[in-house]
């Protein structure tokens, strides 16, 4: 269903049935893992304008890969990484696994 470098690759689906017998098939709740579990590849100095997309990109050659960054550092968005308010905050970079 999901390309193996997905968020969402190993989420388990379920399946509902409505009043008017239609089956819909859904996505269970994904829940970010422990991030002590991260292997880390590198440290970076978030700076001022700075976008999570094009830090993934540097490192991990990809910025669809950003969600491993936000596993990493128990982010649920992304845009919590990268804000005014954390200029100056080290991200790990994890190095990517079960790709």
């Amino acid at each position: 269903m999901f390309p193996v470098t997905s968020r969402y690759y190993s989420t388990e689906t379920a399946t509902l049935e409505t009043i008017d017998g239609r089956t819909l098939i859904y996505l269970r709740r994904r829940f970010l893992p422990d991030s002590a579990r991260s292997v880390p590849l590198a440290e970076h100095l978030v700076s001022q304008g700075e976008r999570l997309d094009n830090i993934t990109a540097r490192y991990l050659t990809d910025p669809e890969q950003f969600w491993r960054v936000c596993d990493a550092n128990n982010a649920m968005r992304p845009e919590e990484l990268t804000d005014d308010a954390h200029i100056g905050r080290r991200l790990i970079i994890p190095l990517p696994q079960g790709v």
